[in-house]
């Protein structure tokens, strides 16, 4: 089981090469490709998962020693650009530039702070409480989703949709770690450390985390970029 993260993890990328072929939309390639890169430097907050959400085997052993390991940028690049973009693989859309005008109304008002709210959700969590890293990054992937939708609420369909159907998606992709290596969620997630259920041996906590960030990151790019659908 040593290389099953770094195995786990280039499924993923795989995964994520087959969907940005198959977008015949520019700007959601341009899209997809410049959310994954932004979203890889998540993999810098590894240490923060471990060992206290999970403790897994990876190349040259990194996370075990360092906290840091070369899987977790390649997990954060495929989900990010993933995540972002599964609406626009079920739905076409084009985009369109917010006009000043708009931009100036009331919701707006705090739209630099929205932007940031999901990071200072999760900060504020990790330093004030003793609740799991896993717990503390779902409420704060869902308070900056709920506090986009308020900005936002033209991204509503387009955060709901994504929610279920990135969850769908991870579920499907997570099977392919428990059937390559059975017995590696056991060995790997600190399960004594969270809930500890299992749904067909998948951690409830993994689809929390992916039902919060289909939500709150399908919303990025056109909330950062002033786009609309």
């Amino acid at each position: 089981m040593q290389y099953a993260w770094f195995i786990w993890s280039l499924i993923l990328l795989v995964i994520w090469l087959i969907v940005y072929i198959s977008l015949g939309d520019k700007d959601s390639k341009k899209e997809m490709l410049h959310v994954s890169l932004w979203t890889s430097l998540l993999g810098l907050t590894e240490p923060i998962f471990v060992p206290e959400y999970w403790n897994p085997l990876s190349l040259f052993d990194l996370a075990r020693k360092t906290g840091f390991d070369i899987e977790s940028f390649i997990f954060a690049f495929g989900v990010g650009g993933l995540a972002v973009i599964i609406y626009e693989l079920i739905f076409k859309v084009k985009h369109k530039k917010i006009p000043i005008i708009e931009r100036l109304k009331p919701r707006h008002k705090y739209h630099l702070q929205i932007l940031f709210s999901a990071p200072l959700i999760f900060f504020a969590l990790l330093i004030f409480t003793d609740l799991n890293p896993i717990y503390s990054t779902f409420i704060a992937l869902m308070g900056g989703g709920f506090l986009t939708w308020y900005c936002r609420p033209d991204l509503k369909k387009k955060m709901i949709v994504s929610a279920f159907t990135f969850t769908a998606l991870y579920f499907l992709y997570f099977l392919t770690l428990i059937v390559i290596y059975p017995g590696y969620v056991e060995q790997v997630w600190n399960l004594s450390a969270i809930s500890g259920i299992l749904i067909v041996g998948i951690p409830v906590e993994e689809l929390m985390f992916a039902f919060g960030l289909g939500f709150f990151w399908s919303s990025v790019y056109e909330h950062i970029m002033w786009r609309k659908i």
